[in-house]
């Protein structure tokens, strides 16, 4: 009777264990289906929007090591409409950025000023490959004033304005990591007139109002998540003019960090640097840091 209570017990015991494997074994195949379905967004229309609003602030009083009290505020808008079939993919976002600084003693000071739209259509070829059209353009809102005399305007609203498009082939793994090469790539770089009255603008020769190049451009895009609630967003893009000076090659380059505090906080580090010898030979360096309050849309 004993034995077979025993031997009773241990099949019991083994049925026990095989079921709770083979739960195990279901439960993480269910969790690698939901993963894979959010990677995978289903194909069609997909939106999405992102506002912040950047604020710093420093004070000082009786403050021996010196210092000046200064304010200075962000916004931004980041909104993305994308399409995706089995076949197509069609990549599209909206950047908006405008900021100002007042430090004691000193006029306002822009921090930023930005308006730009980024369109990207693939044909899928093999793998992660796609035939690909492309369309880049970019200005600005407000004046901008020479650094060394705050009363000449160098530029303002749509002057300077640049167009890109051009055919070419699109390597994309994922919506956070895509690369995109047009050897055949048109430029237009336009001007008022009153900014090249007395001498060349943005690479517009003096009396003219525009600027057309021809030549290759190398877009990519990485986005990704060092750590929990810490994102880290690179964009980089390239071009060079085959017309004049080929081996020159204008940058711009974007790292944004985005560490979440809640849904609404966050502390947000942007870094831009450019080099565009027609706009100014050397490089352009753009940092802002501070708290983020955020809404999504």
């Amino acid at each position: 009777m004993k034995k077979c209570l025993l031997l009773i017990a241990l099949v019991f015991s083994i049925n026990t264990t095989f079921s709770q494997v083979s739960e195990k074994e279901l439960l993480k195949k269910t969790e690698e289906a939901v993963a894979k379905i959010k990677e995978e967004k289903p194909n069609g229309w997909a939106k999405k929007g992102l506002f912040t609003f950047l604020a710093n602030q420093s004070s000082f009083s009786n403050w021996q090591a010196g210092g000046q009290g200064n304010i200075s505020g962000n916004i931004s808008v980041n909104y993305e409409f994308n399409y995706k079939s089995d076949s197509w993919s069609w990549d599209n976002r909206l950047l908006i950025g405008y900021g100002l600084t007042k430090t004691k003693g000193q006029e306002l000071q822009k921090t930023d000023d930005r308006f730009e739209f980024n369109s990207l259509l693939g044909k899928k070829a093999t793998g992660y490959w796609y035939y690909s059209a492309f369309l880049n353009f970019k200005t600005q809102f407000d004046s901008g004033f020479d650094p060394a005399d705050q009363t000449k305007k160098l530029s303002h609203f749509f002057s300077p304005a640049y167009f890109q498009f051009g055919p070419g082939m699109m390597w994309k793994k994922s919506d956070n990591l895509k690369f995109n090469i047009a050897p055949a790539t048109s430029k237009l770089i336009v001007v008022h007139s009153h900014f090249t009255e007395s001498g060349p603008s943005f690479g517009v020769e003096q009396g003219k109002s525009s600027r057309y190049e021809f030549g290759a451009a190398v877009n990519g895009y990485y986005k990704f998540n060092a750590m929990e609630n810490i994102t880290v967003e690179n964009i980089l893009n390239l071009y060079s003019n085959y017309l004049e000076d080929a081996q020159k090659v204008d940058l711009d380059y974007t790292l944004n960090i985005n560490m979440k505090i809640n849904k609404y906080l966050s502390t947000n580090f942007a870094f831009q640097t450019i080099y565009d010898d027609n706009a100014f030979r050397g490089f352009q360096i753009r940092q802002i840091i501070g708290l983020g309050l955020n809404y999504g849309f």
